[in-house]
């Protein structure tokens, strides 16, 4: 019987940590990883597939491995596991991934993070890459990894062509005296979440100014339904921002909640994760999401060659527009009536240009010419880009002359945590 080999990987060269064949937690040992055989990998999820966030990680990653093939990734579904709680049952089931011989394990909820970190140090010899989290750039283990993506990106770009529909349907509204106010439902008030709903309001409002429209008629009301997914609570959250007054809503939330009160009430709609053209033909406006499959194809590629993964840095790999982890739709058909057909094209030719500036980094988001805290430009700002909860990082630097707020570039999950005026919060 021939005897298998595996071949030991430099940490300090590769960043991928030596695989070794002794660690073991409750009886359970991980499966040696050989360099050039197919990696086995498997996911845990917080909700399931009824979840639009979850179903976007579980239809990413059977996309990656499909585009992999055979020959290089292993995915079977019993290594897709839903329903896991932000608690021991984390633990367990990344332990019960490990003995089911997986050579690495994916999470996809934040609050999963503090227990993947304690898998890794259980099984040195597994890869553990952590959704959304900031403690791997602290936990300096070679085995485990953050990511997250430029969403802000595709938000902005969702939030431009909310702007743009306002522009076409609601033009009139800015010259009245009546206030012009949108809505948008958010999960939990996390940086994630806020630096989500300022991109997409910043871009909203970036349409509206170049449409020559007075910007400062317009405001966004959020509210949180502090859960990632609950149905009835972010369908209560849009009925009641619809009822507060808004014209149009978008979202950081997982149900169809939102998009579904805003169908039956007629009210535009931008969704995250999902494309709702078919649940919501009337109001379904566009749409951003992260394609996950970019960065588990670049992990299985790694472990497959035994290289480093491509693109991260201090154990966080952040993607963008660029490497297609980032992606937008808009349904041009709800943008305006038949009778602006012209007013429509054109608006589409200017989202065009819009899209390629931001993927070229000619147009930068988060530019401090676009917003203000208190009535103040940002020329300063220290942000927390480890997960301490201290701002030790600044974060504003000069690009092409310009003061901007450089999102994701010190930690790859979102850290833009600021309130910036226009938006007003739950009191």
């Amino acid at each position: 019987m021939k005897k298998s080999f595996i071949r030991t990987i430099s940490v300090a060269a590769l960043g991928i940590g030596s695989l070794v064949t002794l660690a073991a937690c409750g009886g359970v040992k991980a499966t040696p990883y050989e360099v050039g055989k197919p990696v086995k990998i498997g996911l845990i999820c917080l909700h399931d597939d009824k979840s639009t966030y979850d179903a976007n990680f579980i239809n990413a990653i059977k996309e990656a491995a499909k585009d992999l093939g055979n020959d290089k990734v292993l995915l079977e579904d019993a290594c897709i596991l839903t329903g896991v709680n932000e608690d021991q049952a984390c633990l367990d089931a990344a332990k019960d991934l490990v003995k089911k011989g997986c050579n690495v394990v994916f999470a996809d909820s934040f609050g999963h993070q503090d227990y993947m970190l304690e898998a890794a140090k259980k099984w040195p010899e597994v890869q553990f890459c952590h959704a959304t989290g900031t403690n791997a750039k602290t936990a300096k283990l070679a085995n485990y990894h953050n990511a997250f993506a430029s969403i802000y990106q595709g938000r902005y770009l969702a939030g431009y062509a909310a702007g743009l529909k306002l522009s076409i349907s609601n033009a009139a509204d800015f010259d009245g005296e009546k206030a012009v106010k949108v809505g948008y439902v958010g999960a939990f008030p996390y940086a994630e979440v806020k630096s989500g709903y300022t991109s997409w309001f910043i871009g909203l409002r970036s349409a509206l100014s170049e449409a020559n429209l007075n910007v400062n008629k317009l405001s966004m009301d959020v509210e949180f339904t502090n859960s990632w997914y609950d149905v009835n609570k972010e369908q209560s959250a849009a009925e009641k921002l619809i009822k507060g007054g808004a014209i149009l809503i978008s979202q950081h939330a997982d149900s169809m909640g939102a998009p579904g009160a805003c169908e039956k009430a007629g009210i535009p709609n931008v969704t995250y994760n999902i494309e709702t053209k078919d649940q919501c033909k009337n109001t379904y406006l566009a749409y951003s999401r992260i394609n996950w499959a970019p960065y588990y194809k670049a992990v299985v590629n790694a472990v497959f060659a035994g290289k480093g993964i491509e693109g991260e840095s201090n154990s966080n790999w952040t993607g963008t527009l660029a490497s297609g982890s980032v992606e937008y739709n808009v349904n041009w058909d709800n943008m305006g009536e038949l009778s602006d057909a012209v007013a429509v094209a054109a608006a589409q030719a200017k989202f065009t240009a819009v899209a390629a500036e931001i993927a070229a980094g000619t147009r930068q988001v988060f530019d401090c010419d676009n917003f203000t805290v208190k009535g103040q430009k940002l020329t300063s700002y220290k942000a927390d880009t480890d997960g301490d909860f201290v701002g030790e990082t600044e974060v504003i630097e000069k690009v092409n002359g310009k003061d901007v707020f450089m999102e994701s570039k010190y930690c790859s999950a979102p850290y833009f945590d600021l309130d910036i005026d226009g938006i007003n919060l739950p009191q």
